[in-house]
């Protein structure tokens, strides 16, 4: 429980004794952009890998040199846990944003980093507001920001077998023809969700796979490319 409530304090007092922070961040980016976007992208690097020390979460990669540092590409992950954001965002090499849930964009002060780190908001049960997302996607990637996704869409409380994947967010891919970088994520549920509300120490686990480059693939893989990499992504997890 000392984890939890140590971690719940470096959030909040990070959130309210950011506030100045952003005003500053915000002057910067009206003149120099791209250097406010990468201080704030190394700025909560860090808060992110303190969090992670304060659970005495260890993390193992594998397969890093698969993700290209001169090109924007779309990640995709399962998804267990909250701290497979905070260990993949860690270790992100740019600019990238994360596609979470609509309900994230009312929480006050987070929400308004998240949009600074160029995240997007889906509301999966609404069309309309689903597509915008993806467009919004798509323009990211070609101003050269990576996106990265979780596409079985929720977070999975099953060890057994990953949820479909949502084929919607792999047009980022598809319409761009960016690499696709599949990440098999391990043990991040032992960290939180399998005894919440404690926080206990753990290893987690991130294999990073070869790029998927959309046009490369056969015809029949394009038309259902979410199960495609949804296939990558069991083998990898398998192993």
């Amino acid at each position: 429980m000392i984890r939890l409530i140590l971690i719940a304090l470096i959030i909040v007092l990070f959130l309210i004794l950011s506030i100045p922070l952003l005003g500053v961040e915000y002057l910067i980016g009206r003149s120099h952009p791209q250097k406010a976007d990468l201080h704030q992208l190394r700025l909560i690097q860090g808060i992110f890998r303190f969090i992670l020390f304060v659970a005495g979460a260890k993390v193992t990669v594998i397969g890093e040199e698969n993700v290209p540092t001169d090109e924007p590409v779309l990640y995709v992950a399962n998804h267990r846990s909250y701290f497979d954001v905070v260990s993949t965002y860690s270790r992100c090499p740019g600019l990238t944003g994360y596609v979470a849930k609509y309900s994230m964009h009312h929480i006050p002060l987070l929400s308004v980093w998240m949009k600074r780190l160029h995240c997007l908001f889906i509301d999966r049960s609404n069309v309309k507001n689903a597509l915008k997302t993806i467009l919004a996607g798509i323009d990211l990637v070609k101003s050269g920001v990576s996106v990265f996704i979780f596409p079985e869409g929720t977070r999975n409380r099953s060890d057994e077998q990953m949820l479909p994947f949502k084929e919607g967010s792999f047009k980022i891919a598809e319409k761009t023809g960016c690499a696709i970088i599949p990440i098999a994520i391990s043990g991040s549920a032992d960290i939180f969700e399998n005894h919440i509300p404690f926080i206990k120490a753990g290893h987690i686990t991130l294999e990073y796979g070869k790029p998927i480059y959309p046009k490369t693939l056969e015809k029949e893989d394009q038309k259902k490319i979410g199960a495609y990499c949804q296939h990558i992504l069991e083998d990898m997890l398998k192993h």
